[in-house]
């Protein structure tokens, strides 16, 4: 055997390792969700059979008893709204910052920059008792709120994309009579693709798994998100409903293993398009 093969069955197991040692985690809260409570604490690493199967009760207990299904119709309008607010906001302004060189674009620039290294810890009792004074406590407030939070990383990657963008598209679809808005909707926004669904994928997963800007925010009597659903599943005096809650983490992060899943290879082409183009 050449050191050429021997050295690639090495990096291929290695990956396997590595990618199940990823993957058990899912797979152990997967299997302890179709037991029975009782035997989660007890035998947590086998696998249900006729004594500890208790089928689709925890599943059922956590859509019903819990209101997991309107937690994740909060948590999908929250991050639907979010994400599609951020691309828009963001992009706009980041084309706005590379093509305008003046001394407020580039305050502008340096400030987005700034906002991704202070950390949240630093503004968060301020941030809820301000978004509590100007009704953001609600879901449709909370998107402005992540706005400002996302605004940072997806400005700054969207910056260094359309710095690639030739300058010339745009003064050619200026001079056939594209208004500056209509030449970032159908000259500029089309070129961004790759950027857009890169973006979009990580605000996405940041927001969609956010449990403490929503739990500081958010009017709880009102509205839950699935990760504070989650939370309140334990009772009183510290009694834990252990069945359900590995059905409802199941339920939470189903959704988020199919998108990204689905949107795996836009990510390594934005990725690609980044390193080319950058």
């Amino acid at each position: 055997m050449s050191k050429k093969k021997m050295w690639s069955g090495i990096g291929t197991g290695m990956f396997a390792i590595l990618g199940l040692v990823y993957i058990a985690p899912i797979l152990i809260v997967l299997m302890n969700s179709f037991k029975k409570k009782v035997y989660i604490n007890k035998q947590p690493f086998t696998l249900p059979d006729e004594k500890t199967l208790n089928g689709i009760e925890n599943y059922i207990t956590a859509i019903d008893k819990y209101n997991l299904l309107s937690a994740v119709g909060w948590t999908l309008f929250i991050t639907v709204g979010s994400v599609l607010v951020i691309l828009v906001c963001t992009s706009m302004c980041a084309w706005y910052i590379t093509r305008v060189k003046t001394k407020f674009t580039q305050t502008l620039y340096l400030l987005c920059v700034f906002s991704m290294v202070v950390p949240f810890q630093m503004v968060m009792f301020t941030l809820s008792l301000v978004a509590d004074r100007t009704k953001l406590n609600t879901p449709w407030g909370i998107i402005i709120i992540y706005l400002g939070f996302g605004a940072g990383l997806a400005v700054f990657m969207f910056c260094g994309f359309v710095k690639s963008i030739p300058l010339e598209i745009e003064e050619a679809a200026m001079i056939d009579g594209c208004t500056p808005l209509r030449t970032f909707f159908s000259v500029v926004l089309p070129i961004m693709k790759p950027t857009y669904i890169s973006v979009g994928i990580l605000e996405t997963m940041w927001i969609w798994n956010d449990f403490l800007l929503p739990y500081l925010v958010l009017d709880l009597n009102k509205y839950k998100t699935v990760s504070i659903a989650i939370q309140y599943m334990k009772g009183s005096y510290g009694r834990v409903d252990m069945g359900a809650i590995m059905a409802a983490l199941i339920l939470a992060v189903i959704p988020v293993i199919v998108f990204y899943l689905s949107c795996q290879k836009h990510i390594i082409k934005g990725v690609a398009a980044g390193a080319v183009k950058g």
